[in-house]
């Protein structure tokens, strides 16, 4: 199977969510003329050898990929053989970049010049010029998304081509990754016999699964609250105005409860999942949680409001963290829709009314859409960034994917952009 057509009237598409808690393997089917994907099959497993986005344990990591695309193949009745994959994790960075150039006209006569339309190779040269930044050697470029463009005076154009002037303004996100990260996650998954198509920054992905075009042209924050990391993405006008990684996720919460508590990791996950509260007055006082005992010591209660109070120490922490985040963006007003909730630490008990406590704005968690039979299996908010996945060929505008070399592997999209660059200086 590739995510290419199969026969004349579908494209396949599989994607492989790699989280440091989970990893999820999904496999849609698009009509090429429609926009949306029906889901085929989905599977989810528990993560073994990652941690904080990095491969600690590659052999326990192969193994585990295996048998998570295994069950999704056997769900959809399909052979994977191209896949698009997620990554996270503290090495991502991201930054604005802009570039200009010229729009040279022809004279037609001695005192008359032709006006000369933009085409597409003026925006991707100036695209192309905008990637060419200093990163340190150990780093590779992971997206370029176009934000706007200037036509001489004209400001916040979404597409120049066909228009006329003398100078032509780019200005792009970039987000960037460490080069080892990258190569020995697609190293091991394709250590499975697959071919990875590409590779996508895990809020992004999610971006495409549950906001819609206004959110994003108004102003939208997603916060993706993973295990061991918090990731956020602003949108604004239509494109990625800011993105960053917050080293801290759900799993500090758990830890949190078990150190308080003195109980292991695994009980302390359970307590979290089953009586935790986002916002310790919203829980009981009178719920008395039974703790495990061992070697005939005395057993030991502690109140649903109890652990929340410990919960809401931290989830206050993290959104305290989110909010210098957003307020780093240069835009006015960057949150006309507030902020949408993603991943499994999302899925906490009253976090909603504690981050709108917080932030003064419209909180929601997100939900999947333009996936078809996801309802009610794939369609929480800890699936948007599976489901982005399988979007992602269809949906992004990531100039990387906009010339692909005939390598159409990731890796030959690396070498691609490094001899771009390196053709520049």
């Amino acid at each position: 199977m590739t995510p290419g057509l199969q026969g004349n009237d579908y494209k396949i598409i599989a994607g492989l969510d790699i989280g440091t808690h989970n990893i999820t393997c999904a496999i849609g089917k698009s009509d090429v003329n429609k926009s949306k994907i029906k889901l085929m099959g989905i599977s989810t497993i528990n993560s073994i050898g990652m941690k904080k986005g990095v491969i600690i344990n590659r052999d326990l990591l192969i193994e585990t990929l295996e048998k998570v695309i295994s069950d999704a193949e056997r769900m959809a009745d399909l052979k994977v053989s191209h896949i698009v994959i997620s990554i996270n994790g503290d090495h991502i960075r991201s930054l604005n970049t802009q570039a200009a150039i010229p729009l040279h006209r022809r004279n037609i006569s001695k005192n008359a010049v032709e006006e000369r339309s933009i085409n597409n190779n003026d925006i991707f040269q100036v695209l192309d010029l905008a990637q060419a930044v200093s990163l340190p050697i150990d780093r590779d470029i992971l997206h370029i998304l176009p934000q706007e463009y200037l036509v001489d005076t004209l400001e916040e154009i979404k597409n120049p081509l066909g228009m006329t002037g003398r100078r032509l303004e780019g200005r792009v996100h970039l987000v960037t990754a460490a080069k080892t990260a990258i190569a020995n996650l697609i190293r091991c998954v394709e250590e499975l016999g697959i071919t990875v198509d590409d590779i996508v920054y895990q809020p992004l992905s999610s971006g495409l699964s549950c906001l819609n075009e206004d959110e994003k042209e108004l102003g939208i924050t997603l916060v993706e609250i993973g295990s061991s990391t918090t990731n956020i993405a602003v949108y604004h006008s239509g494109a990625v105005r800011h993105s960053a990684v917050i080293p801290i996720g759900s799993s500090s919460i758990t830890n949190d409860i078990a150190v308080m508590l003195q109980i292991t990791l695994k009980e302390a996950e359970e307590i979290k999942m089953k009586y935790a509260s986002a916002k310790s007055d919203m829980s009981s006082s009178e719920l008395e949680i039974q703790l495990s005992s061992e070697n005939g010591k005395l057993k030991r209660s502690v109140s649903e409001k109890e652990v929340s109070k410990y919960v809401e120490a931290r989830m206050q922490e993290i959104f305290q963290m989110i909010i210098r985040e957003i307020l780093r963006t240069d835009i006015k007003n960057p949150l006309t829709y507030g902020i949408v909730l993603t991943g499994g630490g999302s899925e906490l008990r009253n976090i909603v009314p504690l981050a709108e406590s917080i932030m003064n704005v419209k909180v929601r968690k997100g939900d999947v859409v333009k996936i078809d039979g996801a309802k009610d299996i794939a369609d929480g908010p800890r699936h948007c960034s599976v489901m982005g996945l399988l979007l992602w060929p269809l949906h992004t505008n990531d100039h990387i994917r906009m010339k692909k070399p005939q390598d159409k592997s990731f890796m030959g999209i690396f070498k691609k952009i490094r001899h771009t660059i390196e053709e520049m200086f």
